[in-house]
C-alpha cells in the first residue's frame, strides 16, 4: 500500500463534497456516520460515570458535536451541552442535529451569549469536549468563541477535540493568535490528521492524536494529489525486502561508516552496531587510529579502516568495495576533516548518508552543498538545518523551507523530530508516526545513521531508505520505551529492539 495522505482544508472540503455527491449520501447522514466513530471511541475509552460537557459551535463542527452528544446520551453517559452562541444561525446539519438531540432525549442545552453565561465547572472529573470550530476555519478567533475557549483552556479538566482543535488552522498557524487556540488534551482527527498536527509548535494545542476512519469516498482520496504523508506500519512493512534461503553476507551489501574522533568514539560504536542489527552482510567502520581497539571491543562484528591520524578523520579509504557510505557522528569539525569530507563528497560514487558533524562542516562550507551527489540523504535535528538552511520562526516554515531545501540541491532531508519528515527531491514530504520522547537522548541520530546507511548498502533505493530507517527508529524506540520506560531509554536500546522492531513490521 502507498503511504498515507495528508490533505489540506481545502482538499478535506472538496473529499467530503465529492463522497456526498458520489457515494451517495446525505450529508446529515455522513455527519451521523463520522459523529458514531467518535461516539464510539468515546464510549470505549471512558467509563459509564464519566460527565461530558460539549461547547458547540455554529457550524458542522458543531452539528458533529450534537450528533456525539445525543448518541452518548442515549449509551445512558452523562451529558451536557453547551450552545457557543457566536451567530445567530445554525449550519443546516448542526440545526437538524440540535433538533434530533432534543427529540431523543431530555436534556438541558445551556446558551452562552456572554462571559457571564460560561459554565463554573470545577475538576471533578467532567471532560469537555470541543466542538466549536473544525478544519473550515479561515481566521483567527475572536470576540465570545475567543473568551470561551481562553476560559475552557483554564480549566484542569480533560479536554478533548473533535476533527481539530478550535481555532487552529489546519496548514500554517504562523499569523493564528496562540491565546485563542483551544489546548486539548487529545485529538480525534476525522479520515486523516491536518498537516499543522506534525509540527511542534502545536503540540500544546493538539495534544496526542488518533485518526478516525468514517467512509469519505477512496475514489476521490486516491486521485487528488498532495505532497504531504504520513508512515504507517502497513507502508512501512511493504518496503521491507525478504531474505532469500541461498542469500549469503555478500547478499546484503557492504557499507562503509566514517566516524569518530578522540573523545566521541561510542558515535562510531553505536552508528556500527545499529548498521549491522539493521540487516546488512558487512561494515567496515573508518576510525581515527586511537579507536582501534575501542571498536574491536565494542563491536567485533565489524571490520575497521584505520585513519592515517591518530584522532581525527583525514582521508577516506578506497571506495570501491563499498556499497553504501555514511559520514559523521562523532567526526569532529577539524580543518583535516572537513578537507576530507570534501574529498569525500567529489568522489563517492555510491548512496551516501550525512550526519551530525558532517553536517556542521557543511553548515561552514555551503558551496559544497551543490556538490553533493543526487539523493544524497543529510538527517540533521533542527538546529543543525537551521544552520546549513537559515533559521525559521516555527515549524511550517521550517518544513516548508526543508521541501525547498531537498529541491535545490537534490537531496532527500531527514529533519528528525517527534514527527520526523522526510523531504525529497520532486517536492513530496513523509512524515514519521512512531517514537517517543524517550528517544530524545544522546546516541540516538548516531543510531539512526548507521539504520540508513545499512539499508541504503543493501540496495534500498534512498526514499525507502529513509523512510524505513525512520519509522525502524522510532519503533525500536517504542518497543523499547514499553520494556522500560522513557526515562530510562538510552541509545542502546534502540539497537536491542531493532529485532523486535523487524519482528512487529514483518508479522
Amino acid at each position: 500500500m502507498d503511504a498515507l495522505k495528508i490533505f489540506t482544508s481545502e482538499q478535506v472540503r472538496q473529499i467530503d463534497a465529492y463522497t456526498i455527491k458520489n457515494e451517495p449520501i446525505a450529508s446529515l447522514d455522513l455527519m451521523e456516520r463520522a459523529s458514531a466513530q467518535i461516539a464510539g471511541w468515546l464510549m470505549d475509552a471512558f467509563e459509564l460515570d464519566t460527565r461530558f460537557h460539549f461547547f458547540i459551535g455554529p457550524g458542522n463542527n458543531g452539528g458533529d458535536g450534537l450528533a456525539v452528544a445525543r448518541m452518548m446520551a442515549l449509551g445512558n453517559y452523562n451529558v451536557e451541552v453547551a450552545m457557543v452562541r457566536i451567530s445567530d444561525k445554525l449550519s443546516t446539519d448542526a440545526q437538524a442535529n440540535l433538533e434530533r438531540l432534543r427529540k431523543a432525549v431530555k436534556l438541558d442545552i445551556h446558551e452562552i451569549t456572554s462571559k457571564k453565561d460560561i459554565p463554573d465547572m470545577k475538576d471533578d472529573g467532567t471532560v469537555i469536549v470541543d466542538a466549536i470550530f473544525g478544519s473550515g476555519l479561515a481566521r483567527k478567533v475572536g470576540g465570545l468563541a475567543g473568551i470561551v475557549i481562553q476560559h475552557l483552556n483554564s480549566l484542569p479538566n480533560l479536554r478533548i477535540s473533535i476533527d481539530i482543535p478550535s481555532g487552529l488552522f489546519g496548514e500554517d498557524n504562523r499569523d493564528n493568535d496562540p491565546e485563542t487556540l483551544f489546548r486539548s488534551d487529545f485529538t480525534l482527527a476525522l479520515q486523516a490528521p491536518s498537516l499543522s498536527f506534525f509540527y511542534a509548535d502545536n503540540q500544546d494545542f493538539t495534544g496526542d492524536w488518533d485518526v478516525l476512519p468514517i467512509g469519505l469516498h477512496p475514489d476521490i482520496m486516491e486521485e487528488l494529489q498532495t505532497p504531504y504523508h504520513y508512515l504507517s506500519p502497513e507502508y512501512i512493512s511493504g518496503l521491507i525486502r525478504p531474505r532469500k534461503k541461498f542469500d549469503h553476507k555478500g547478499s546484503y551489501g557492504h557499507a562503509l561508516l566514517i566516524a569518530g574522533c578522540y573523545g566521541m568514539m561510542g558515535a562510531a560504536v553505536l552508528g556500527a552496531r545499529a548498521g549491522l542489527r539493521s540487516g546488512i552482510g558487512l561494515l567496515t567502520a573508518h576510525i581515527p587510529r586511537f579507536g582501534y581497539k575501542i571498536i574491536q571491543t565494542a563491536v567485533p562484528e565489524s571490520l575497521i579502516s584505520i585513519d592515517e591520524s591518530d584522532i581525527i578523520f583525514s582521508g577516506h579509504p578506497d571506495l570501491e568495495d563499498f556499497s553504501a557510505v555514511g559520514v559523521g557522528p562523532g567526526l569532529g569539525c577539524r580543518t583535516n576533516t572537513g578537507k576530507a569530507l570534501l574529498k569525500l563528497i567529489e568522489e563517492v560514487k555510491v548512496p551516501l548518508v550525512i550526519d551530525a558533524d558532517a553536517l556542521n562542516i557543511l553548515a561552514e562550507n555551503k558551496d559544497w552543498l551543490e556538490k553533493l551527489p543526487d539523493y544524497t540523504i543529510l538527517t540533521p535535528h533542527p538546529k543543525e538545518f537551521d544552520r546549513l538552511a537559515g533559521p525559521s520562526g516555527n515549524g511550517f516554515e521550517r518544513n516548508a523551507r526543508q521541501i525547498g531545501f531537498s529541491k535545490k540541491y537534490n537531496v532527500i532531508t531527514v529533519l528528525k523530530g517527534a514527527h520526523t519528515s522526510i523531504s525529497l527531491p520532486d517536492g513530496s514530504c513523509y512524515y514519521n508516526t512512531s517514537g517517543n520522547p524517550g528517544m530524545a537522548t544522546a546516541g540516538s541520530g548516531d543510531v539512526l545513521t548507521g539504520i540508513v546507511l545499512s539499508l541504503l548498502a543493501q540496495g534500498y533505493m534512498p526514499r525507502e531508505a529513509a523512510c524505513t530507517g525512520v519509522y525502524l527508529h522510532g519503533l525500536a524506540g517504542d518497543l523499547a520505551a514499553e520494556a522500560g520506560s522513557e526515562e530510562s531509554l538510552i541509545a542502546g536500546d534502540m539497537i536491542a529492539y531493532l529485532g523486535e522492531a523487524f519482528r512487529f513490521l514483518k508479522a
